[in-house]
């Protein structure tokens, strides 16, 4: 499946789990089957744009969260992409933490 269908998928799943909601019940309240989120969440299928903001409700998320910063072509940096990935699954309050203490390593290196 095409990349943004993978980060897609994975910013659902980590919403998902920050919510505490089992795909069975984010499904039931996004009006689609539970195994389709599984798919979604694994980048195994593309949702259509109506889905998606379906699953973006459901998760009470601005559907441009989900489709934030991403960038596909030549361009991408994959390490980019990955520290993305991991700090989005953290609770907002680390990602302020680990924000600040990039911020100190960038200004420290420029000394």
């Amino acid at each position: 499946m095409s990349d943004i269908a993978s980060i897609v998928g994975e910013r659902i799943l980590a919403y998902r789990k920050k919510t505490g909601l089992t795909q069975e019940e984010l499904a039931e309240k996004a009006g689609v089957h539970h195994t389709y989120i599984g798919q979604l969440e694994r980048g195994e299928k593309n949702a259509t744009l109506q889905t998606i903001e379906k699953i973006a409700c459901a998760l009470n998320l601005p559907l441009e969260i989900l489709f934030e910063a991403i960038v596909l072509g030549e361009n991408q940096s994959p390490i980019a992409r990955d520290i993305y990935n991991i700090v989005a699954k953290l609770p907002e309050k680390e990602q302020h933490i680990l924000v600040n203490i990039l911020r100190k390593i960038v200004e420290y290196r420029r000394i």
